[in-house]
């Protein structure tokens, strides 16, 4: 696999987990674990753009990586 497979491949990884817990504080009937996912949630949306700037990195420097 290559390093843009592997960075796009982490960043669907994020998007998945992210929905999860947007799952879990929708789901939760506890305000403070509600609370909580939510912070997480935040947490992988900074993540999830510093990946999604690295992809866009990677697509403009090697020409391979463009449209994964």
């Amino acid at each position: 696999m290559t390093v843009g497979a592997n960075v796009k491949q982490c960043l669907a990884t994020l998007k998945s987990i992210e929905a999860s817990l947007s799952t879990l504080a929708s789901n939760s009937s506890d305000e403070k674990a509600q609370r909580l996912f939510h912070e997480q949630m935040m947490v992988m949306e900074e993540i999830k753009e510093d990946i999604m700037k690295r992809v866009g990195e990677l697509e403009r420097e090697e020409e391979q990586y463009k449209g994964f």
